[in-house]
């Protein structure tokens, strides 16, 4: 009998390097690296190796497992992150990892190590995007941190130095996808990747966030469904900023009534999942509802989507996620979704949380008809 990871449609390749835990945020006062001098118990930045610790312990021995593939990942070259970086950026990081480190911007911190980190986690995801490519296998996940959705081509941003996704959204374009959709789903606007790609009709960025609006000089962007993306890029930018406290039921509408529509008119050649369990019911840096409910139904929806319109190739990337022990049963729902197991594998331990849809649902039918007299892909609906 076939074992449940025979078949490159039945597995998910993950891609991770322990290297990655070298990036050492601190402790403080949340994400200021700040003792103010009167607390007993400072804590560990959200950022912190743990949370990443868990993902992999996870997918090692939970249920999962048998339909995980491991990859060892490696550091990109300087020159991949120049498909997506200004080379003045990439030299400002540089000095500071020769000077020893610094704070980038407010709760980005570079720390002995972490430059390697960050070349780890930019590397690895460019293995995971070739590994699809090459037709080694339909899904890959990019299991990686720093993090990188909020890194501008020329800027640090909310915990990211490099563009994970982006950096290898541009490696596909450049190896002959004419079109790749990024679907964000991490509770903060994919600012870094909508920045990159704000200009270009081949890329298609859809982000469904907490309406946060911008928290400063390193993230301009307010992430509205008034920024749609300029010159050729007009309308292939997609924000659906949800109320906070948006739940599972108003996820999956969100994804119903935008998301899938759009991805069935732009017509993908290949998708790329940002991933962030920071929308979670209980996470410390988000202010939405979603359980693994929610989860496990979103990396479904996906999946059927790369598997109409991708021949299933499918790209997943991690971003954030800051409750140590949710996070990894979020992400071993998500994974379940896009594996199309039929049935829980994992039952949820914490989450009961009386949701109520209707307010987001109202929000996404005002998204949906301002897109309908504004972007192209929406007004060609009959």
């Amino acid at each position: 009998m076939a074992s449940p990871a025979s078949s490159s449609s039945s597995r998910i390749d993950v891609f991770w390097h322990e290297g990655m835990l070298k990036h050492d945020t601190g402790v403080g006062v949340f994400d200021t690296a700040m003792d103010p001098g009167f607390l007993d118990v400072l804590e560990k930045h959200p950022e912190n190796p743990d949370r990443v610790k868990n993902m992999v312990s996870i997918l090692k021995r939970g249920p999962i497992s048998p339909y995980i593939s491991w990859h060892t990942g490696r550091p990109a070259d300087i020159s991949d992150l120049l498909s997506f970086h200004t080379p003045e950026y990439i030299k400002e990081l540089v000095q500071a990892d020769e000077a020893g480190g610094k704070m980038i911007c407010e709760g980005t911190i570079l720390n002995p190590g972490s430059w390697d980190a960050s070349l780890l986690a930019a590397g690895t995801t460019l293995m995971a995007m070739k590994h699809i490519l090459d037709g080694h296998g339909k899904i890959a996940y990019a299991l990686v941190r720093p993090p990188g959705h909020h890194a501008q081509p020329a800027q640090a941003d909310g915990y990211c130095f490099l563009n994970n996704a982006g950096i290898a959204v541009q490696l596909a374009l450049d190896s002959g996808c004419g079109k790749v959709a990024a679907i964000d789903i991490d509770v903060h606007y994919g600012n870094g990747t909508a920045e990159g790609f704000y200009r270009s009709d081949n890329v298609l960025t859809i982000s469904l966030h907490m309406n946060h609006g911008s928290w400063g000089p390193s993230h301009p962007q307010q992430g509205t469904v008034y920024e749609l993306g300029e010159d050729k890029g007009f309308g292939f930018n997609l924000n659906i900023p949800l109320p906070n406290g948006t739940g599972d039921r108003g996820y999956e509408y969100a994804m119903n009534k935008l998301v899938v529509p759009a991805i069935q008119k732009f017509k993908p050649a290949i998708m790329v999942m940002v991933i962030g369990q920071d929308s979670s019911a209980f996470d410390p840096n988000g202010r939405q509802c979603l359980t693994m409910t929610g989860y496990r139904e979103m990396g479904r929806k996906v999946r059927k989507l790369a598997d109409e319109h991708c021949d299933g190739r499918l790209l997943i990337v991690q971003e954030g996620g800051y409750h140590v022990t949710y996070s990894a049963y979020c992400l071993h729902a998500t994974l379940e979704g896009v594996l199309n197991i039929p049935s829980p594998l994992l039952l949820d331990p914490i989450a009961y949380y009386p949701e109520d849809e209707a307010l987001a649902v109202k929000v996404v039918d005002s998204i949906k008809r301002y897109w309908k007299d504004s972007v192209p892909l929406f007004g060609e609906e009959s």
